[in-house]
């Protein structure tokens, strides 16, 4: 607890048995009042491993995608009655020590919403983010500041900070179910009037951590051009499916 708000930590996992031990040590568990891990039909023992570090854990039988994940971790994390939902990966490519800082953003009325970035003072390239990656990330940022007429350095980081306000009004049940979900998020907050603040985070590449693939990764930056535009059109006031009040 921070500042008597309620942090709870939500794990979106698909076969993380390697690395979900190391990434829950590390979390500073004294500010934090509930973890929750969704585990997406893995393969490996990941539900095992959950279960024996006593973590909160829900399955899906079928694998649902990355985004019916987060619906799930959220849903969850609001019956529990968070105040700040944290989604950290159990990957270890972020750093759990960070939480404090994420949630404390939130937690003195800061921001609605806060993101651990890759791309602020040369994290990505220290942390030696795959070149296509980082490209990749630089444009499509660009791209979508340009058309949401913001200043974020990147919109495609994974640890995620948000208060329970943002979670609550926001349609995201109706989202997609893959990874387009991340950027439909933070569009829809901006959207709805949210803020959202950043703090630098170094990330770690290995083998065997979770990456998408090169054709989904493609799938992914068509589908951000696509947000953008949406969010462009409901600006000047054409209905659009993804925005609406």
């Amino acid at each position: 607890m921070l500042n008597n708000k309620k942090i709870v930590i939500v794990m979106p996992a698909y076969n993380a048995q390697a690395t979900l031990k190391k990434t829950y040590e590390a979390i500073p568990h004294s500010i934090v009042d509930d973890i929750v891990l969704v585990d997406d039909c893995s393969s490996d023992a990941t539900i095992e491993i959950a279960k024996s570090l006593k973590i909160k854990t829900i399955t899906h039988e079928k694998n649902l995608g990355y985004g019916a994940n987060q619906k799930t971790c959220y849903q969850e994390a609001l019956k529990l009655g968070a105040d700040i939902v944290i989604m950290l990966h159990p990957d270890f490519q972020y750093d759990p020590r960070l939480i404090p800082a994420l949630a404390s953003m939130i937690a003195y009325d800061n921001y609605d919403c806060a993101l651990a970035s890759r791309m602020l003072v040369g994290s990505a390239k220290n942390s030696k983010m795959p070149k296509y990656k980082y490209f990749a990330n630089k444009f499509l940022t660009a791209f979508q500041n340009l058309f949401l007429n913001k200043n974020l350095s990147e919109y495609h980081t994974g640890y995620r900070a948000f208060s329970a306000e943002v979670l609550k009004s926001l349609p995201y049940e109706k989202m997609d179910n893959d990874f387009i979900f991340d950027n439909e998020m933070l569009a829809l907050i901006y959207y709805k009037g949210f803020s959202i603040g950043e703090i630098s985070c170094p990330t770690k590449y290995f083998d065997g951590a979770s990456s998408i693939n090169f054709m989904r990764s493609t799938k992914y930056g068509f589908g951000v051009l696509k947000v953008s535009l949406l969010y462009r059109l409901a600006k000047l006031k054409f209905k659009t499916k993804l925005f609406f009040d």
